[in-house]
């Protein structure tokens, strides 16, 4: 698996892909996504900054994608919870998408654990990995808890007004963040 960061030349490959996690959404009768979010704006704005990637298989066919967003992510203002520690060095996951001809295969498992792993080894800046997810998702829920994330509180009427998302961290080096995190 590889992780491959999106040019603008990639923006409708990802619209599908996420168009495709939408209606899979809506198949498993998850209100997410079924608004006007993610739209192509998020997405451009997501590859502008260098934020949106491409999630490739070994043989070099494109799966899915997401974005890994830099702080601030103001999604998280109004956090109902607490932070594992209070940093500003924190990336976000948003807007993972495996499509559905490549459902099944362990993908969104190995995309998770590539993301982790790319950014405990070359990220040594960031202290802490952030992501939410709808609160009738439990196949997400399920992925984020198995790969060592602590759920540490509730969004409400973030992405909707009504919708409510469980919000999780994941400290990237926990002996070091933990001491560490009065010094930021």
């Amino acid at each position: 698996m590889q992780i491959k960061q999106a040019k603008m030349d990639d923006l409708n490959q990802i619209m599908e892909i996420l168009r495709d996690g939408r209606n899979q959404l809506a198949e498993q009768g998850i209100d997410q996504w079924q608004g006007d979010y993610p739209n192509e704006e998020h997405i451009k704005e997501d590859i502008e900054k260098g934020f949106a990637y491409l999630v490739q298989s070994q043989d070099d066919e494109t799966v899915g994608a997401l974005s890994i967003v830099e702080a601030p992510d103001h999604s998280y203002d109004e956090l109902n919870g607490d932070w594992l520690i209070d940093t500003d060095r924190y990336v976000v996951i948003h807007r993972v998408a495996i499509h559905s001809n490549h459902a099944g295969k362990g993908y969104a498992s190995a995309l998770f654990t590539s993301v982790i792993d790319y950014i405990k080894n070359n990220r040594k800046d960031i202290k802490t990995i952030r992501i939410d997810t709808h609160e009738d998702n439990k196949i997400m829920q399920h992925l984020i808890d198995k790969n060592g994330f602590t759920k540490v509180g509730e969004l409400h009427g973030v992405y909707r007004p009504e919708e409510n998302s469980y919000v999780y961290a994941m400290l990237t080096h926990p002996e070091r963040d933990r001491k560490d995190a009065n010094n930021d």
